[in-house]
């Protein structure tokens, strides 16, 4: 409105004016997009490394990841098959027990003899050898194998193996190899004689004492609370007390144990359990004994 009756139009100085209404006559402006900026080479091969590393860590994190997952499916199910005793001959406790010398005797018990050894890998084992020709000690070892088989406890003597086979004269021969117990038994420590070596005898702490009735407690109780079927030790005494390097107690020797089936606390033990005394007098249970023949 205001330049529509202009009749002269002096620009001077503003030769790059452009745009406007059209009575003025101005040159259109041009629109100037702005310049896009062209990243440099090396920028751009930088960028491609990083998404390409980043991207194969991910790749191999995925394969890897698999890879881990199978295998370890495929050792849990080779675990699940493979014995986990370990293989071992009448040879091989032969050469561990030195010939099963007196010197390696640590005590003989009611079904047979029991030996220090020392196998092939320098591991200390305790090894029960049975004395066959004792009336029982057949059902003592596979009593002891039926009891041991599944159990796993911390104050429990863990069995490494068990050897049935003939020895070098063609006798039958059947041994128990158990983990070694550095500290001997509770029978040792508190009727310990004095010897060349001592100056005086082995003694338990009131804390070391209390510490032993806990484990020995803390075994029967998983023993009759928390196996799949309940087992009756039937033989608890000082010299099946067994102590560690660092004194805790474990409980050992089952060749007199019973398994009991059901809640109705039918056993289901081979043993003869109503003829005849089983355990050691003055440790036995007397609730473990009845009369079948009535009064």
């Amino acid at each position: 409105v205001v330049f529509s009756n202009v009749t002269a139009l002096s620009l001077v100085g503003n030769d790059k004016l452009c745009g406007g209404i059209p009575e003025l006559q101005l040159p259109s402006c041009l629109l100037k997009k702005p310049r896009r900026k062209n990243m440099s080479l090396p920028l751009k091969l930088t960028i491609s490394l990083i998404f390409g590393l980043v991207g194969l860590f991910l790749i191999l994190f995925v394969v890897l990841f698999y890879w881990f997952k199978m295998q370890r499916k495929c050792s849990s199910t080779k675990s699940s098959l493979v014995d986990p005793f370990i293989k071992i001959s009448y040879g091989d406790l032969l050469k561990a027990t030195d010939l099963f010398s007196s010197g390696n005797l640590i005590g003989i018990g009611s079904f047979g003899s029991v030996y220090k050894g020392v196998l092939e890998d320098q591991t200390y084992v305790v090894v029960k050898v049975l004395n066959l020709q004792r009336i029982g000690a057949s059902k003592s070892f596979f009593s002891e194998c039926k009891a041991l088989r599944n159990i796993r406890h911390r104050n429990l003597v863990k069995i490494l193996t068990a050897c049935s086979s003939v020895d070098y004269q063609g006798n039958e021969f059947k041994a128990l190899v158990y983990e070694f117990m550095p500290n001997k038994s509770l029978e040792a420590w508190l009727h310990s004689p004095l010897d060349e070596e001592q100056e005086q005898p082995m003694s338990l702490s009131l804390c070391q004492r209390l510490n032993i009735i806990i484990d020995v407690a803390a075994a029967g109780d998983y023993l009759h609370n928390h196996c799949e079927l309940p087992i009756i030790h039937c033989d608890i005494k000082p010299s099946n007390v067994l102590l560690d390097d660092s004194m805790t107690a474990h409980l050992g020797d089952f060749g007199l144990a019973r398994i009991i089936a059901d809640s109705n606390s039918e056993v289901i033990s081979d043993q003869t359990s109503s003829v005849g005394l089983k355990g050691t007098i003055g440790y036995a249970a007397p609730g473990n004994y009845y009369i079948t023949t009535p009064f």
